[in-house]
């Protein structure tokens, strides 16, 4: 959603593309920073509670959370209530995503694990041609004196009416229940796990992955629209091509779901960093609408599967007594870098253009292919208790 009314919130002179201030309100990093900073403390403060809870109950929970934030900020009025009631809803987000990846990790046979992560996230890539498309009828009116962005947030709050409905058909995960009834449960005995002999070079590589991943991740998905403004098309036809970009967003994970088992996660990653660094570069320097349309899918397909490729590798490094607070604290750091990331985005566009925001994606998915490349190991058609021992 954050791409999509990002040009709806601009126009009601709520925040402005750029500032020359670094951490302004006033300029729309702070939204897509706001959002990234809940993220990152429900990440890495609370993701405990799916160990210690379950599954299912806290999947449920967040998700009502979530809604019931969003559905609070479609209605404030002003940048800084906006900005505090998104990151509300982050902290829903960041418990949500590592209890999915944890909770999908754990039901899946080893053989299809990566094909089930990554048919979670076509479920999710769904939403972003909807999003887009809702974006396109109703950014540019206003309907009974509420702007159009606002609606478009009100259709992403509507998961709270479903909320009962999946709690009574979602199972709880056998191996949460089985490590439960075992000894050292706990947010003491995971961080040491987490640092131990065992696990330390996968936690540190994890970190400067995801460090740098989401840079060159949500420098584009969250700035589309904007990117493609700033290259001198108009705002309906700039919601246009970012409509006919997003649409094809469920095939990334569609492709994902194709090779996710039968080539290295690994690997995937770190070819997949390349694609999206040089895909970035090309975009910069398109003007045709052809151009812009075609390395916009490019880099949209190959960063939906990079997250399906990275969203099943890291859950499956740690185990299950420990897995949902492993992943949320790896994972926070890209939370963390995140919140910086906007306002990096919206620098480099005011001083150095289009160009410069997409060398700094280039160098971002560098590092993360290097780090993975390096540092990671292979994991797939391996029982999560052969790679991850408790």
């Amino acid at each position: 959603m954050t791409a999509y009314i990002s040009l709806g919130m601009i126009r009601e002179r709520l925040f402005v593309a750029t500032a020359p201030a670094a951490f302004s309100l006033r300029g729309f990093g702070s939204f897509v920073s706001s959002g990234f900073a809940g993220m990152f403390v429900g990440t890495l403060l609370f993701s405990w509670i799916s160990d210690r809870f379950g599954r299912r109950t806290t999947f449920t929970v967040s998700l009502l959370w979530y809604s019931v934030a969003t559905l609070v900020m479609a209605f404030m009025r002003s940048a800084a209530a906006i900005d505090l009631w998104r990151f509300l809803a982050g902290i829903g987000i960041g418990v949500q995503l590592v209890t999915i990846d944890a909770y999908i990790s754990e039901l899946s046979p080893a053989h299809r694990r990566g094909y089930w992560i990554a048919f979670s996230q076509f479920i999710g890539y769904v939403a972003i041609p909807v999003a887009a498309f809702l974006a396109y009828l109703l950014v540019p009116r206003t309907i009974a004196g509420l702007a159009g962005w606002r609606y478009v947030a009100l259709f992403g709050a509507a998961g709270a009416l479903f909320v009962g409905w999946f709690r009574r058909g979602l199972p709880e995960s056998a191996r949460w229940l089985s490590a439960r009834a075992g000894a050292g449960h706990g947010i003491a005995h995971a961080w040491r796990r987490i640092w131990s002999r065992d696990y330390r070079s996968r936690t540190a590589m994890l970190v400067v992955f995801n460090l740098v991943q989401t840079i060159g991740f949500y420098g584009f998905a969250s700035w589309v629209p904007i990117l493609v403004a700033s290259q001198g098309i108009g705002f309906v036809k700039s919601l246009l091509y970012t409509f006919l970009i997003a649409i094809l967003n469920p095939l990334g994970p569609l492709l994902a779901m194709r090779f996710a088992d039968s080539w290295q996660r690994k690997w995937q990653i770190v070819w997949l960093a390349i694609v999206i660094a040089l895909a970035g570069l090309l975009f910069s320097r398109a003007r045709a609408p052809a151009s812009i349309v075609l390395f916009g899918t490019i880099i949209t397909l190959a960063n939906a599967w990079f997250s399906c490729a990275f969203h099943a590798y890291q859950a499956e490094l740690y185990p299950t007594r420990i897995r949902a607070q492993a992943i949320g604290f790896v994972y926070s750091w890209s939370r963390f870098s995140s919140i910086f990331a906007g306002f990096l985005i919206a620098w480099l566009l005011h001083y150095y253009g289009v160009p410069g925001v997409f060398v700094g994606i280039a160098l971002a998915m560098a590092v993360a292919a290097g780090s993975v490349g390096l540092f990671g190991t292979t994991t797939n058609r391996l029982e999560l208790e052969e790679l991850a021992p408790a």
